[in-house]
């Protein structure tokens, strides 16, 4: 999912404390087993178990933390928030929100203006204790007299929910934007959960598993980037099936505007390779690739696949042709090779069974998200289109699931959701910018993923979050609610709630 830029609108003062939050005595008794049941596709093929990333308190039901980056704390303007609401045998729980600040008790630091707490967000178990933790990227932090050092920060996970915290790493010198893009894995298959950050020219390696005062198992990775590369978003993901992540970024690298390459790197027994390949398309020519990037289980074998957006009008140099209008997704399937860019698969709302036209700048691709939202042991694709027209409304932006079968994802059957269908809560305005962030989660644990909504412009940059079930026929309308700065009982001016979420 892609992190929204932050704007330049001057936000009203807010204070912001931690939620106290009581759970079932059920809830708070043995951890949740560490690895999620992978189900048979109706194939017979059976993805990989993988760790259960977003249980922060451990009662085997999936959680969801979203950002509200923009917003201000204490009289601190764009200091930045994250926010936790809980899973249930019902789904997702308002009751249970949590809101954590720089200022929350048991969290380093202090808030301060412009630090945008919030600008990245991940969850794994990273002291091995059966709960998952959350890390909060502060990419616009200053540290000592550098400004936009940045920070990385984790919220520890426990049987009551997400409570204290640790500093992970600061940056080291000006611009050095530590925790602007954050991803985790298990880069050497030692069963521990490793972080990866990136600097100013370098990428950071923190391997787990962590203490309780952040410590790693090691020192600090760096691996020098000598090529320029820009990272413009970051997943982790078994995409060849030797039991250890591999690290997927989409970088804009080389002197033009519009190049944008799949770039990755392997993992192995000594953990992150230092070098890294670019993704082909069968041609030989690099693999357009985009803005944001995610890792899942599409269609349904044991390797990781990729879901790349490109959510701005391009050119391809290498073809000398211009790029989908108003955004494309592509796919990439991993295999025991690695990811096949040969065979990889490019949407957009031209394509046949997508709903609607491609524009220029719809933003179609700005956000992508995998999730089985029918059960049918395929991941489909949530892709977020923020600046999508609706009528005459400017922007208000929609949200697309393509549905995911056994050679890939398909535009048959794609359904869509904007503030203007029927029984979705709210009304479509300009500059909503409803699906800049999408995420499929499977909160009650029936094995159907539902979709959360980000409109971090809804409301002149107040923000808000819409959730919508699942069924067997998948993602649905009906029941669907929304919620934001009332329920969280946060000041809503320009705080961007819904900018992304954990990944």
């Amino acid at each position: 999912m892609a992190t929204r830029a932050l704007g330049t609108t001057v936000v009203l003062a807010i204070t912001v404390a931690t939620a106290v939050i009581t759970f079932p005595t059920a809830q708070a008794s043995t951890p949740a087993p560490a690895l999620a049941t992978a189900s048979a596709s109706p194939t017979g093929a059976v993805p990989a178990p993988t760790p259960r990333r977003d249980d922060f308190n451990g009662d085997g039901y999936p959680d969801l933390a979203f950002t509200a980056p923009g917003a201000t704390v204490d009289g601190k303007a764009k200091a930045g928030y994250v926010g936790v609401v809980y899973g249930s045998e019902s789904g997702l729980k308002t009751s249970t929100k949590q809101v954590f600040t720089q200022d929350s008790p048991g969290i380093p630091d202090t808030a301060e203006a412009g630090d945008a707490f919030g600008s990245s967000t991940v969850s794994a178990d990273l002291d091995k204790d059966g709960y998952s933790d959350l890390v909060v990227g502060a990419g616009s932090e200053k540290i000592g007299s550098f400004e936009f050092a940045g920070s990385l920060t984790v919220i520890w996970g426990g049987a009551h929910g997400l409570s204290g915290g640790a500093t992970l790493l600061t940056g080291k010198e000006l611009y050095d934007g530590i925790g602007g893009k954050t991803t985790v894995g298990d880069f050497n298959g030692d069963g521990a959960m490793d972080i990866v950050t990136f600097g100013m020219s370098n990428t950071h390696v923190l391997s787990g598993p962590f203490k309780r005062d952040g410590g790693a198992a090691a020192p600090v990775r760096e691996i020098r980037d000598m090529d320029d590369l820009r990272y413009m978003d970051v997943t982790a993901g078994d995409l060849n099936g030797d039991g250890r992540d591999d690290l997927a970024g989409v970088v804009h690298d080389g002197d033009e505007y519009d190049a944008r390459r799949i770039l990755i790197r392997n993992g192995s027994d000594t953990g992150l390779s230092e070098n890294y390949t670019i993704v082909n398309r069968s041609n030989g020519f690099r693999l357009q690739a985009g803005e944001t990037i995610t890792a899942g289980q599409v269609n349904g074998d044991k390797y990781a696949d990729l879901v790349v957006g490109r959510p701005v009008d391009g050119y391809d140099s290498d073809l000398d042709t211009p790029l989908a209008k108003g955004g494309m997704i592509t796919y990439v399937p991993g295999s025991a090779t690695g990811p096949r860019g040969d065979r990889a698969k490019v949407f957009n709302q031209d394509s046949a069974g997508v709903p609607g036209a491609a524009e220029s700048s719809d933003g179609f691709g700005a956000s992508v998200s995998i999730g089985d939202m029918n059960g049918d042991g395929y991941g489909d694709i949530a892709v977020g289109v923020p600046y999508e027209d609706l009528g005459t409304t400017k922007n208000a932006g929609s949200v697309l699931v393509l549905p995911g079968t056994a050679s890939g994802p398909t535009g048959t059957g794609t359904v869509g959701f904007n503030q203007d269908a029927a029984n979705v809560p709210g009304v479509a305005e300009t500059n909503d910018e409803f699906g800049a962030a999408a995420k499929l989660v499977d909160a009650n644990r029936d094995g159907r993923t539902e979709l959360v909504v980000g409109a971090p412009g809804e409301n002149t940059n107040a923000g808000s979050l819409w959730v919508f079930p699942a069924t067997a026929s998948g993602v649905t309308a009906k029941g669907s609610f929304t919620f934001g700065h009332g329920t969280l009982g946060t000041v809503a001016t320009a705080a961007e709630l819904g900018s992304s979420f954990n990944r």
